[in-house]
């Protein structure tokens, strides 16, 4: 089973962090995994705006983490991004709404802590 992994996730994985649960960690660990376009792009904002530290440039340490890991970048399709128009508000952060379609369209599972993606109709592991 391909997963995608939510931004945090990616982020609590590459930094073997203890906020993630012992069930992603195995999943992530014996699973193809994705990272969508919209991660980067939201890392990249954060990173400009101070509130996010990387140990090298992001677009390296972006590029070094994916490799290492063997994890596989999802492009923003164009239906991905008209199948946003098709979600509920139950989540207003566009970055959310764009991976919650992205799962959907691919009909993949999240990796996510974040549990209004469940509201999306997305398979949540966590």
């Amino acid at each position: 089973m391909t997963v995608l992994l939510d931004t945090h996730t990616f982020l609590w994985w590459v930094t073997d962090s203890p906020r993630l649960s012992r069930r992603a960690r195995r999943v992530i660990g014996e699973s193809p995994c994705l990272l969508s376009v919209a991660s980067c792009w939201e890392m990249a904002i954060k990173a400009g705006l101070g509130r996010l530290d990387t140990p090298r440039p992001l677009q390296r340490f972006l590029q070094q983490q994916i490799e290492v890991n063997g994890f596989e970048l999802l492009p923003i399709a164009l239906e991905h991004a008209a199948a946003v128009r098709e979600l509920p508000f139950h989540h207003r952060d566009p970055f959310d709404r764009l991976i919650a379609a992205q799962a959907r369209e691919e009909e993949m599972a999240l990796v996510t802590v974040d549990t209004v993606f469940t509201k999306y109709g997305v398979k949540r592991i966590w």
